[in-house]
């Protein structure tokens, strides 16, 4: 790689810079030492955040250093929603969160070698800082004009919801952050989503404010967005998490297996570390061959190992396979089967009755009479097996793990049953 500017262009992910040409030198005399922070007001980073600790890991690939910053300290005041206040958590529960988000940052990052990368948190520099200190030696640097004309806090500032000072401090104490991380690492970049640029800025502006001659950048990533309008990162069960408690590998694994056409290209290119040709080929397959979802597979396999690591993928691979049929059924473990279960339609029953009153109750069929005709045209499967009779009742012997069925109609349709 010859110019990282160049490949973070080529890829979608350079919305925002401060000094595109001053960034390029930047790099060119490197090594930079960069950040990227993360506030930890949920138990998990989600999707949104994967781009930018990918973004950390392509930017480090290019031999810089990256300092991975989980705010211990900003995540107790968060940074301004839209349209409403933050709920402000409980210490305790935000520093357990500092180390679940540092878990999940880690291992998608390189902490060997010359350019290493660092985990930092802002509460090592801000927890034994008094008010006077923080107005007298930070607060004397911002300008209130200026602090209202950022984007995120005009917003609030023309709704009802209006913005207390809490939230609206926000900013300073993500300009301290570059700051310190300058004075400490000699960072001289920050990179972030461009829905934070204010915050971004915040922070050059400082450290220029501190020291004039100080040469240092921001650069921003742009907002992902879907062409069917929805938003990027959220399915109709909820936000995409990188926990794999409160989303499964598997349903991680079918949130990309299942990208629109329109969106893959973009996917890939922000999301994959596959080369320019092997992604350009998976393009071509795309436009050619859209059926066979070639660069779906690619991109969700990929992902899925590098989230949730090679034996995971490896699970939800073959119960993707065998859920239409392309494998058995039986060799799946019960918690990847129960997974993959949990994303298709599905209903628990205190007994098993006939197949054709589960294929209507559990709605692979608008009727009974509907079921009969599919399993007397042979489109209706228990487990994979043809039902052969219009009067067949499964047994608890047909029971995966002693819990479930796998209902399918036709090549696609697939529901699951579950005995309580």
């Amino acid at each position: 790689m010859t110019d990282i500017v160049d490949e973070l262009k080529w890829r979608g992910l350079l919305a925002l810079s401060t000094d595109e040409d001053a960034l390029r030198k930047a790099f060119a005399d490197g090594p930079v030492t960069f950040y990227c922070g993360f506030d930890p007001t949920a138990p998990s980073l989600h999707l949104g955040n994967l781009v930018q600790i990918l973004t950390m890991r392509r930017i480090q690939q290019a031999g810089n250093r990256p300092l991975g910053l989980v705010g211990g300290a900003t995540g107790l005041i968060g940074d301004p929603k839209p349209n409403s206040e933050r709920t402000l958590n409980e210490p305790e529960v935000v520093a357990q969160w500092v180390e679940r988000l540092r878990a999940q940052i880690q291992p998608l990052l390189d902490f060997e070698g010359p350019n290493a990368a660092v985990m930092v948190n802002n509460l090592d520099w801000t927890q034994g800082l008094s008010a006077i200190e923080f107005l007298r030696d930070m607060g004397k640097h911002f300008r209130v004009n200026k602090m209202i004309a950022k984007e995120a806090v005009s917003r609030r500032l023309n709704s009802d919801a209006g913005i207390s000072y809490t939230e609206f401090s926000y900013q300073i104490l993500q300009g301290m952050d570059f700051l310190e991380l300058y004075r400490r690492y000699g960072c001289t970049l920050q990179t972030g989503g461009s829905d934070q640029w204010g915050n971004l800025t915040s922070g050059t502006d400082l450290i220029h404010r501190v020291d004039p001659q100080a040469v240092v950048h921001a650069l921003g990533t742009p907002l992902i967005t879907k062409a069917d309008g929805t938003k990027f990162g959220k399915t109709e069960s909820g936000t995409i998490w990188l926990d794999p408690e409160m989303t499964t590998p598997y349903a991680f694994y079918q949130f990309w297996l299942n990208a629109d056409d329109r969106d893959v290209s973009k996917f890939l290119r922000i999301f994959s570390f596959k080369s320019h040709e092997e992604i350009e080929e998976l393009e071509k397959l795309t436009e050619e061959r859209p059926q066979a979802r070639a660069a779906q597979r690619a991109l969700a396999e990929e992902l899925t190992t590098l989230v949730h690591g090679g034996e995971q993928t490896a699970a939800v691979v073959a119960a993707s396979r065998a859920l239409f049929g392309q494998g058995e059924l039986t060799g799946l473990d019960a918690a990847t089967l129960g997974a993959a279960l949990s994303e298709v339609p599905h209903i628990q029953v205190a007994e098993l009755g006939p197949v054709v009153d589960l294929f209507a109750e559990v709605g692979l069929v608008a009727s009974k009479s509907a079921a009969r005709r599919t399993v007397k045209e042979g489109g209706a499967y228990v487990n994979n097996v043809k039902v052969a009779s219009e009067d067949a009742v499964p047994g608890k012997e047909d029971l995966l793990h002693g819990r479930w069925l796998v209902l399918r109609r036709g090549k696609k349709n697939l529901a699951a049953v579950e005995l309580r």
